[in-house]
């Protein structure tokens, strides 16, 4: 059975906005955010320069998105389990240092991404 609610572009359109609230809520609040989202900038149009061919450019750029997502559902986490309580819990601490590990194992991700990429690319052409 459907969830009750709006259907087709109506839909489409309220899930857009929400993304969008989202996005700018993160935006708003979480400097790790921001810092990501500016480091993506910066680095896009160097995967342009340094990628020979589009898989790795889709590695390059796409490691990036990956980090924004995972820092989009780490602030998620730390949002909602700032809203059930401010008391200090075992759960609710292993809750976000879990989505800080997933961040930092995604960020660790991009580095050996873009390294590996790097050195292949560089070292090639000092060939």
């Amino acid at each position: 059975m459907p969830k009750p609610g709006e259907t087709g572009i109506k839909r489409v359109y309220r899930a857009t906005i929400y993304s969008w609230q989202g996005l700018s809520a993160t935006w708003r609040y979480e400097s790790a955010f921001r810092q990501e989202c500016m480091l993506a900038l910066l680095l896009t149009p160097v995967a342009f320069w340094l990628a020979e061919d589009a898989i790795q450019l889709i590695l390059l750029v796409g490691v990036m998105a990956l980090v924004l997502v995972v820092e989009l559902m780490n602030s998620a986490i730390e949002a909602v389990v700032d809203r059930i309580s401010d008391e200090v819990h075992e759960l609710a601490g292993r809750a976000k240092d879990q989505g800080s590990a997933a961040v930092f194992i995604t960020l660790a991700l991009a580095v050996f991404t873009w390294g590996a990429i790097m050195t292949e690319n560089l070292t090639r052409q000092g060939s």
